[in-house]
């Protein structure tokens, strides 16, 4: 079958594809090959540049950096989720009073680097006698950016729902709030759900720049161990350790979003067959009485 902007490949286009795949695939392995080749070949695989992990001490810190990372992510992703719903229902707001500011505070924030923002806050605000920490100026920045791209997220997502859906709704007799949060929201969500969890992952990664201010997290810590002599300067093999550990948060935040779609499907299921069972016995209920 085929659709409008698809064709099915023929069998030549699938045995080029294939073939396409199998050289991608195998050039991709030769370059990881040939980098982890030369790192093997600099003495970085080395049991000397590894020893820094048999330390207590280190580990604790480790775990330490990896508990800020996770704080910063945390208070601000919960914070960039309520700001970008915030925006977003401003932007779709039927008056000019709230959806023009709304829709400047996304283009700016959206626009300015995460970096300069960071840099602002933490540099630039103490000029004015306004003061923060480390950890508020790394939140702050993540949550006035990440927010602005979600609601754009937000205002996609409701936005391509038929509007026959609001329409139908406010035939009912419900007011704007009661649509936007009971009916629209939900559909909406099922399909924004994927770019949220891709927002989220941006955001978790973007905590790594914390380290230009300083702010104890991971990144930090790996640039300031792998400088130490008395470990070998292990710069290589600290990064390839930080490395891992984001690609594990990474994987866990996807592992997660993957479950709570399931779930998402199976509770609508449940709650599909039971307003049929619920109509089936009403109908046999009806036919009984008559």
């Amino acid at each position: 079958m085929s659709s409008v902007l698809f064709d099915v490949p023929g069998p030549k286009a699938k045995v080029r594809h294939a073939v396409m795949a199998v050289v991608g695939v195998a050039a991709v392995l030769g370059i990881v090959a040939f980098i982890g080749y030369r790192f093997y070949d600099s003495g970085q695989f080395e049991p000397r540049m590894w020893e820094w992990m048999q330390y207590e001490t280190v580990q604790l810190e480790l775990i330490s950096r990896l508990g800020n990372t996770l704080s910063a992510f945390a208070v601000a992703s919960v914070a960039a989720l309520v700001l970008g719903a915030v925006l977003a229902a401003g932007r779709l707001s039927e008056h000019a009073f709230w959806r023009i500011p709304a829709g400047f505070l996304v283009e700016v924030f959206r626009a300015i680097p995460l970096l300069i923002m960071i840099f602002i806050f933490y540099f630039g605000l103490p000029t004015i006698d306004i003061k923060m920490s480390q950890f508020t100026a790394v939140v702050l920045g993540l949550t006035l950016y990440n927010g602005s791209v979600l609601a754009e997220v937000f205002r996609a997502g409701v936005a391509s729902l038929p509007r026959g859906q609001a329409e139908a709704a406010y035939a009912l007799g419900m007011r704007k709030t009661q649509v936007m949060t009971q009916v629209l929201l939900p559909q909406a969500l099922r399909a924004m759900l994927p770019a949220i969890i891709s927002q989220l992952v941006v955001l978790l990664k973007d905590t790594a720049l914390g380290f230009i201010i300083n702010y104890k997290e991971l990144l930090d810590y790996t640039k300031y161990l792998g400088t130490q002599g008395q470990f070998g300067r292990p710069l290589v093999p600290m990064t390839i350790v930080t490395g891992a550990i984001y690609v594990a948060l990474c994987l866990l935040l996807t592992w997660f979003a993957v479950w709570l779609e399931k779930r998402n499907r199976r509770s609508k299921k449940t709650v599909v067959k039971a307003t049929e069972a619920e109509l089936e016995q009403k109908a046999h209920a009806a036919s009984a009485a008559g």
